[in-house]
């Protein structure tokens, strides 16, 4: 589609004109002057028009999109231009962007020389999962004097793609949990404690190293310690259970706290089957959602990926004794159940003490919430009248009752995370590899 605009420099040139005009009547040795600029403008418009409109004028572009957007994630858009004419352009760009985004000032400016081609990129963090459809690009293009502008609209064909959990995060965690000599911040790397049944390889000893596990006979053959190194042991269950229900809803950044549970439960789903064990998804509220059974088959990560797409928050207190039928009827045997869910106080921990400690009697329970970090960024700050002083007492106490809770979950054997939401992924990838080294699992 191409259509003609009348810049803003052509209104504030019309505007000068006819203040020199309306002077001229006043004081006529400008009237002449006011004619004459006049005329010159005119065919300043008209050298414009010629020139944006000529048949040799083009400019064409796509959009590139990635296969799928990751939720949360800043993801790069790139828009490639190119100009086919000799002429140097001004280009005004407006992308009609997804309405989800809910971004009404997008634009960008650039210079495009005759016969460039240029790639420009931008990026885009959404914050629902779900399909966007972006619409068309705009042109807004203007030539030598500016006064005159064009517009041609590129990929008037609307361009979907789906926003899953996030990919980005998954890749990244799996770099950082499976690289053995890495020194890259956020995943511990935790020495085992345990023993495995499979033998790895002999390795010179490290401080830290368990005794038990120094190979005498080899020691006497070199000149220090040597230690049996074991692989982790493999193909244990580990489900993730994700709570969906109101207490999810709450937002941080942008994104809810199920949302934080499903970017969390995908990338610690990718490092579990990559550790060899079995990865399991179950979503409940009031009522069962999905339910995948625990596997490490080269298809089970993306039947948890699509799972977790489609999942949506219910606005009803969470059932516990439907937890404990889930965790006790549909769960085969002993295994890791990571229990993503949020408690505001310490009578809701209470509600659901007694099922989560018969659950902990029958598989491995880790007890994943989060902490309010609004909350705690006010308790840090100033006070500055009895009021905030108030309200910060208040505060310091919620985070207490919060830090109780963990203590409160430990004394009856429960594992517990505490955790910032933008810390989830990272904090339960650690307390996975923490739990395994140790032999727990």
């Amino acid at each position: 589609m191409k259509s003609t605009f009348l810049s803003s420099r052509f209104f504030l040139a019309c505007g000068a004109i006819i203040l020199v005009l309306a002077l001229g009547f006043a004081v006529p040795v400008l009237f002449p002057i006011g004619q004459f600029l006049l005329f010159l403008f005119i065919a300043l418009v008209l050298a414009d028009w010629m020139l944006l409109f000529q048949s040799a004028l083009t400019i064409s572009g796509t959009r590139r999109l990635p296969r799928m957007l990751s939720l949360g994630d800043e993801n790069p858009i790139y828009l490639d231009l190119v100009n086919s004419s000799s002429l140097s352009l001004r280009v005004s760009i407006i992308d009609e962007l997804p309405e989800q985004l809910q971004v009404r000032d997008f634009k960008q400016k650039i210079d495009l020389r005759g016969g460039e081609v240029l790639s420009i990129r931008y990026d885009l963090r959404p914050l629902e999962r779900g399909e966007y459809s972006f619409g068309a690009t705009n042109c807004f293009v203007s030539a030598l004097f500016g006064l005159v502008e064009r517009r041609i609209q590129l990929n008037e064909k609307p361009m979907r793609v789906a926003v899953y959990p996030s990919i980005i995060q998954m890749k990244q965690l799996e770099m950082r949990a499976l690289d053995r000599i890495t020194t890259r911040e956020g995943i511990k790397k935790i020495r085992r404690i345990g023993h495995s049944y499979e033998f790895e390889q002999i390795k010179n000893y490290v401080a830290g190293d368990d005794f038990r596990s120094i190979n005498w006979k080899a020691s006497s053959r070199k000149e220090g310690l040597m230690v049996n190194q074991f692989e982790d042991e493999r193909a244990q269950q580990v489900y993730c259970i994700i709570d969906k229900s109101r207490v999810m809803r709450m937002p941080f950044k942008g994104l809810s706290l199920m949302d934080y549970a499903i970017n969390a439960t995908l990338a610690i789903s990718n490092i579990i089957i990559k550790k060899y064990d079995k990865a399991g998804l179950i979503t409940y509220s009031d009522k069962i959602g999905t339910t995948i059974k625990a596997d490490n088959r080269p298809t089970q990560l993306n039947f948890i990926l699509n799972a977790l797409y489609k999942e949506k928050e219910r606005p009803l207190e969470a059932n516990y004794e439907l937890l404990f039928h889930i965790s006790s009827k549909l769960i085969n045997g002993r295994s890791l159940i990571l229990l993503f869910t949020n408690f505001e106080s310490a009578f809701a921990l209470d509600r659901a003490l007694p099922i989560l400690r018969r659950i902990n009697r029958r598989h491995l329970l880790v007890v994943v919430f989060f902490d309010n970090t609004e909350i705690r960024e006010f308790a840090e700050q100033d006070a500055v009248d009895l009021e905030s002083i108030y309200q910060q007492t208040m505060a310091r106490k919620y985070l207490s009752e919060k830090a109780q809770m963990v203590l409160t979950l430990r004394q009856y054997g429960i594992q517990a995370v505490l955790t910032r939401p933008e810390d989830l992924s990272i904090n339960t990838i650690n307390k996975y590899l923490e739990l395994k080294a140790r032999g727990l699992i």
